[in-house]
């Protein structure tokens, strides 16, 4: 078949290199459900191999601005609202929307695979979108970066030349915490990941592992946290089961902190005394448990406002700096 060239592709194309109707291009287009999975899939293909832009989409980037801004979050709810980095992300990019005539749109993936979220992007519902917390498995956040400008937070997990992301120095800080722990004397060193399909949770455990070897030891644990209070503690137990006692963990995440440290105590083991503990993030978790958590501080509201300010930046016809990465600090308490 030979593709217009206009440039723009068009739905019939779509459907014929999908080897569907217009009408199931127009369905899978807009969110419904009427479809099997199988032409869906064969759709979502078509669209993305033709970078396919909804006729809505094309009239209102031609026309005019929606002076809204998307903030898609491929997580479920109870991880959005469990986790009060997101309070902090959501609270700083606030604080820079509110100044600006533009209004903010959460759109939480759940797990609906993106489908209908990547579906109201490229409707020409919004005019730019932030995207935070993103997995290797998130591929439709591709479709969306298609279709609108986007900023993301954190690494993104498919990293090109020409996108723009707010990350912290998710690799120093980790070597940072447990550097801090061998000062304290500890050797036994375990750790509690994220999950290793996000960025953060990878450049976390490299800096871990990093902090080991410029002090000849070696990890005697690691388990994925997937940055819940619950994933802490099952990982924690985890770790105890090898029959392998650490005197220190690192842990990835302040939530996931909580969880390891209530399963030392209901196991009989001091805090710090037994099994110190760092933490990462500086969340309100940190000041929340006993003993209050040494953690490394990174500054979600700022990530969240330069998040925000950058995208603005990319609407206005602006050329702001394509990574900014931001430091961390740690926060010595009483863990560890």
């Amino acid at each position: 078949m030979t593709i217009s060239s206009r440039g723009a592709a068009t739905i019939e194309e779509v459907a014929a290199v999908a080897g569907v109707s217009r009408s199931t291009v127009s369905r899978v287009v807009n969110g419904s459900t009427a479809v099997s999975a199988e032409a869906r899939e064969a759709v979502q293909e078509a669209i993305a191999r033709l970078n396919y832009v909804p006729n809505r989409a094309a009239r209102s980037l031609a026309s005019s601005v929606t002076l809204a801004i998307a903030l898609v979050v491929p997580e479920d709810t109870t991880r959005f609202f469990g986790d009060p980095f997101f309070a902090a992300i959501v609270s700083g990019i606030n604080s820079v929307i509110r100044d600006s005539d533009y209004v903010l749109n959460l759109l939480i993936a759940s797990d609906d695979a993106g489908e209908k979220m990547t579906s109201y992007v490229r409707g020409g519902n919004v005019d730019g979108a932030i995207i935070v917390s993103h997995h290797t498995s998130d591929t439709f956040i591709d479709r969306i970066a298609a279709a609108v400008p986007v900023v993301y937070g954190g690494r993104p997990v498919r990293e090109r030349p020409n996108d723009y992301y707010i990350d912290v120095d998710n690799r120093a800080g980790a070597a940072d915490a447990t550097a801090h722990l061998i000062a304290k004397g500890r050797r036994n060193i375990a750790t509690i990941t994220g999950p290793l399909t996000m960025p953060a949770g990878v450049d976390r455990l490299d800096g871990f592992h990093d902090a080991m070897n410029d002090a000849g030891l070696t990890p005697v644990g690691t388990a994925d946290g997937n940055f819940t209070a619950n994933g802490g503690a099952t990982a924690m137990r985890e770790i105890l089961d090898t029959g392998v006692r650490p005197d220190a963990i690192f842990v990835a995440s302040d939530l996931m902190a909580r969880g390891a440290m209530s399963v030392l105590q209901s196991s009989g083991l001091r805090v710090p005394e037994d099994v110190a503990i760092v933490g990462f993030d500086d969340s309100p978790v940190a000041t929340g448990v006993v003993p209050q958590l040494t953690t490394m501080r990174q500054p979600s509201f700022s990530q969240g406002r330069a998040m925000a300010a950058t995208l603005l930046q990319i609407l206005g016809g602006e050329e702001p700096t394509h990574a900014t990465i931001m430091s961390t600090e740690l926060i010595d308490r009483d863990s560890a």
